[in-house]
């Protein structure tokens, strides 16, 4: 349920009681209950929110910033686990866990990031193959960039212009910035899974409490990339 924070706020000392407490008297965040719940659950608190094209995670005031509203005030805050940008959509998990946050955005822990890319144009099976190969080598440096892009993976399906790829880091805007290199602009992407958790039964625009089961699923996804095969097919058919 999404609610107004400062519709709450001016409303609160009326209609959230805390036992053995008089209106007025400061109290612990853990003692104010909505329906019995917390109204601001203890650390560590952690989020998963399925966000739409158009908004943005941090920004100006003139933006459409997207949070979960009930915790727009809440310190400490809830951190997004690497940043969606305003034109991609997906899954995104807020913490204000920073061990977690670490571990799970840490390239070395190999959490796998899948995107689905939609091209401008379409990808031959042979120029797919040459770009499964090129992301797969670890030798791959985007402009800009001092070093290297860590190995990842491509999947190109039929047609050319739909594309799955596996990240293990997260760099400024790299999957855009990785098909630019191809000489492709991406148009819509949404980034689908980190690790094994993904999206499902969760409607765009809204979100839900992480549990010990998704952080499981989090951290027990499989390796797309073991550090002895770092070879990759391109899929695709000739256009």
């Amino acid at each position: 349920m999404v609610l107004n924070w400062t519709v709450l706020s001016a409303v609160a000392e009326f209609i959230l009681m805390v036992p053995g407490r008089w209106i007025g008297e400061k109290v612990r965040a853990s003692e104010v209950l909505l329906d019995g719940e917390p109204l601001d659950p203890p650390s560590p608190l952690t989020v998963l929110l399925h966000k739409p094209v158009g908004y943005v995670v941090t920004s100006p005031d003139d933006e459409r910033v997207l949070d979960p509203v009930v915790y727009s005030r809440r310190r400490p805050f809830l951190s997004a686990v690497g940043r969606l940008d305003k034109e991609t959509s997906g899954l995104l998990l807020l913490t204000d866990d920073g061990q977690l946050l670490h571990r799970i955005k840490s390239p070395s822990k190999r959490i796998w990031k899948v995107y689905v890319a939609t091209l401008d144009a379409p990808l031959s099976a042979k120029e797919a193959a040459a770009a499964a190969r090129r992301f797969a080598s670890g030798t791959l440096t985007l402009e800009g960039d001092r070093s290297p892009l860590l190995p990842a993976a491509l999947s190109v399906l039929e047609g050319g212009t739909t594309a799955e790829v596996a990240l293990a880091e997260g760099r400024y805007h790299q999957v855009r910035r990785m098909f630019a290199a191809l000489g492709r602009k991406v148009v819509s992407l949404h980034r689908r899974t980190v690790g094994a958790l993904t999206l499902e039964g969760l409607p765009e625009g809204e979100w839900r409490h992480v549990t010990p089961t998704d952080l499981e699923l989090v951290f027990g996804g499989q390796d797309l990339m073991p550090a002895d095969d770092n070879s990759s097919n391109g899929v695709g058919e000739d256009t």
